[in-house]
């Protein structure tokens, strides 16, 4: 009897549904669990004393008072950390960020010792009692200056090698570059001196935080011969392996486990609070909670300052023929991941277009501010907002409409990008026009009246999906047929274990509010390289589908051994109690996915170096005031390529939501810095995010009719892909609402009215 292991009695599809989120309902009950809310017996509360200088050389911490202090348990300074961990430094790139200060700190906000009370107001208080003794020294803040600077944030460095991507990671010596990617395509040389046109520009991007609604938060549980980690994290696997080395254990005393999370956007990637946390509670023998206030968030990870020159060489017709890209990224005083954003982003600077002649230089620079990483977009909104603003400059020189000089230029599917790697199922163009349909870009717009004008802009960006990388599920089957389906992708509210539950459904035969979700626990479920860069809809959605067929296999295989029909997922449970004599017994299905990638050769280049691409992009139109520079949103279109949406519902929202974040860097958010490198708006009382008054009353998705051919029923990813266009669309917007050109984000009034008033030659003074 030959059983058919793909069989299914569901006759109706999961992909596709418009489903709500299976957490929903707790979340808005306030049932969710959240790491933030744990709270452990004997627990202590841990509260940081941090540095108030750039650079300085550390010459003495005065705990005395402090430890004194009626409910102060301990006072933990570097020394103490050494006495557990000789070499405290982690992370994934580099080994270079040290869990307490030790002789020097490096950043404004980095942490230098710990107070640990009973209660966290008493720990605050008593932080405030440390006295430490600096001796400052020079420091650097600008990523280009830092680049050629003398004045050194890290004197060696020692490269993580735990990712095969960055293995040959070294960091330039005696200086302040930890990774230096390039590029080379073609003859740029010959292109420049045949052009009939050159275009020369330099754009700037700020610095900005991640402000998830739940702040950072671990809690660190010793236990007999081994740790339980309770932590807010976007990837648990990565806090076992690294807590595992700094320890010196084998990774089955390390156990992590992580909640649903309330925000991420790369702020709560690889490891952050978790050394921290996890040497206090084994010098405390006690539980410890590590949480930030939101003003401390500031001082641990943030998205990379830029600064990014780009120069095109253009034909009579319009066509790029040649461009050479600089990009220098401003990464703070410590790497995190720093150099995989200066690279998977860096190869794409030169733009979504067909270019011959292309050399790239992409830079990740120590300075003296506050780390940089991971952040929504993982580097791509610095470059696009770069490269299609110049798109639209060179348009407009050549009298070109900005859209035909897009369509020109456009990188088609079959052609090789830069890279080496042919473009496949990426609509690039599809996404372009479908951009324009909306706008209804081949209408006249209405123009606006007295010092009211209006104009509309066209942004387009794409991003290479972060690759190698690994995801493994799990699917268990019961006794009596239901399932539970185990991975280490973590819900941070882009409801994957909802996506993920539709795809082993589907896979099944089965509705996916039948597939119960385990959250992530590294002693229950597989690895999982990290929930980061819109790689987890296709990474976990194709190892979830591969979980699903290999346990539909075993059960093919085991209603042949019985000499059973079987007709799907529906059977379980009666080939298990036939078997068994009872509903036992446990069938485990087993996914995993790594899909193939060739590193860059010595000229940046491979034939393949992403799995897939994802597009967006977005039309905006806009009315300044020409006599105080303010201006509204009147129209935004936000439209992606993702593949087959898994759930259109959420993809939906995961476009707006993307596109609203990227809003807030273009006109509301920046961290302030003074001379010394002092944070002046470490608050929401001064650092503005977005509200519902920024967002424009015509406010539209759309994701194309598209598909991924490698992906989990035609899926990729999609949590980024609104953001890219957005920034350089507001500029060309208001580029055509009044003639002037901003070159640095944010875009605020008083940077709109300055320009106006040199387009008059004028100044604010006059």
């Amino acid at each position: 009897m030959t059983a058919n292991p793909n069989a299914t009695l569901s006759p109706e599809p999961q992909i596709g549904r418009r489903l709500d989120r299976l957490e929903s309902v707790a979340k808005v009950t306030g049932a969710a669990d959240y790491t933030h809310n744990l709270e452990l017996p004997r627990m202590l509360h841990a509260k940081v004393v941090r540095s108030p200088h750039a650079h300085a050389r550390i010459l003495g911490i005065d705990t005395r008072e402090a430890a004194a202090m009626p409910g102060v348990v301990h006072v933990v300074t570097a020394r103490e950390v050494m006495r557990l961990i000789p070499d405290p430094h982690y992370g994934p790139a580099f080994h270079d960020q040290p869990i307490l200060a030790i002789e020097k700190v490096r950043h404004v906000g980095e942490p230098v010792a710990v107070v640990l009370a009973n209660d966290p107001h008493v720990a605050e208080a008593a932080a405030g009692l440390v006295i430490v003794d600096y001796e400052v020294l020079p420091a650097v803040f600008d990523e280009v200056e830092a680049a050629a600077s003398k004045v050194l944030v890290h004197d060696a460095l020692k490269p993580a090698g735990t990712f095969p991507d960055l293995k040959h990671l070294a960091g330039r010596k005696g200086t302040n570059v930890a990774l230096d990617y390039h590029l080379r395509h073609g003859d740029v040389d010959k292109a420049f001196a045949e052009a009939a046109h050159v275009f020369d520009h330099t754009f700037k991007t700020q610095q900005v935080m991640h402000v998830p609604m739940e702040p950072m938060v671990t809690v660190a549980e010793p236990q007999d011969g081994g740790l339980l980690i309770h932590t807010a994290s976007q990837s648990p696997s990565f806090v076992r392996i690294e807590i595992a080395r700094l320890l010196g254990w084998p990774e089955n005393r390390v156990q992590v486990k992580t909640r649903l999370l309330g925000g991420g956007f790369g702020a709560k990637l690889y490891i952050k609070l978790e050394a921290l946390a996890v040497a206090l509670a084994l010098i405390a023998r006690r539980p410890v909670r590590v949480a930030l206030t939101m003003e401390e968030q500031f001082y641990t990870i943030t998205k990379h300052a830029t600064t990014f020159r780009i120069r095109s060489a253009v034909n009579a017709e319009g066509r790029i023929t040649g461009r050479r890209c600089e990009v220098w990224w401003n990464g703070g005083a410590y790497a995190d991941i720093g150099p995989r954003v200066t690279q998977k982003s860096g190869f794409t600077a030169g733009g979504p277009y067909d270019i011959a002649n292309l050399d790239i230089d992409s830079y990740q620079v120590y300075t003296h501010l506050p780390p940089a990483g991971a952040f929504r977009g993982f580097g791509i909104t610095q470059v696009v907002w770069g490269y299609e603003c110049q798109a639209d400059l060179i348009a407009r020189e050549l009298g070109m409409d900005p859209l035909d000089f897009r369509r020109l230029n456009l990188l088609e599917n079959g052609r090789p990008h830069a890279t080496g790697t042919v473009m496949k199922d990426a609509a690039l163009r599809l996404v372009l026009d479908t951009v324009a349909k909306r706008m209804q870009w081949d209408r006249p717009i209405e123009r606006g009246t007295g010092t009211l004008r209006r104009g509309r802009g066209i942004g387009l960006g794409f991003k290479a999906l972060v690759a190698p990388t690994t995801s493994v599920a799990t699917i268990n089957l019961g006794g009596d047929g239901s399932c539970v389906l185990l991975i280490s992708t973590v819900d941070m509210g882009q409801a994957s274990d909802t996506a993920m539950a539709m795809v082993a459904a589907d896979a099944l035969g089965l509705k996916a509010e039948q597939i119960r979700v385990v959250h992530p626990d590294t002693d229950v479920t597989p690895y999982d390289m990290a929930t980061l860069g819109s790689r987890s809809t296709f990474h976990m959605g194709n190892a979830v589908k591969l979980a699903a067929q290999d346990l539909l296999a075993q059960l093919a295989a085991l209603a042949d051994e019985l000499g059973q029909p079987f007709n799907g997922i529906a059977d379980a449970g009666a080939l298990l109690r036939k078997k068994y004599g009872m509903p036992a017994g446990t069938l485990v299905g087993t996914g995993t996915f790594m899909p193939p990638y060739q590193s860059p050769d010595a000229d940046g280049r491979s034939p393949d170096i992403t799995p897939n691409w994802m597009i967006g992009g977005t039309g905006v139109e806009v009315e300044v005031d020409t006599e105080t520079g303010h201006f509204r949103l009147l129209r935004i279109e936000n439209v992606v390529d993702c593949g087959t949406p898994l759930n259109p519902k959420v993809v939906e929202t995961q476009i707006s939501g993307a596109a609203i974040m990227q809003l807030g860097m273009v006109h509301l958010e920046k961290m302030a810095f003074d001379a010394e490198g002092r944070l002046r708006n470490a608050s929401f009382s001064e650092y503005k995010i977005p509200g519902i008054h920024d967002i424009p009353e015509h406010f539209g998705c759309e994701a194309v009719d598209a598909q991924q051919g490698t992906g989990p029923y035609g899926a990729k990813g999609l949590g980024e892909s609104g953001c890219f266009g957005v920034a350089s669309a507001v500029a060309d917007a208001i580029h055509d609402a009044v003639g002037v050109r901003l070159f640095s984000l944010p875009i605020t009034p008083e940077a709109v009215m300055r320009a106006l008033l040199a387009q008059r030659g004028e100044s604010l003074g006059d």
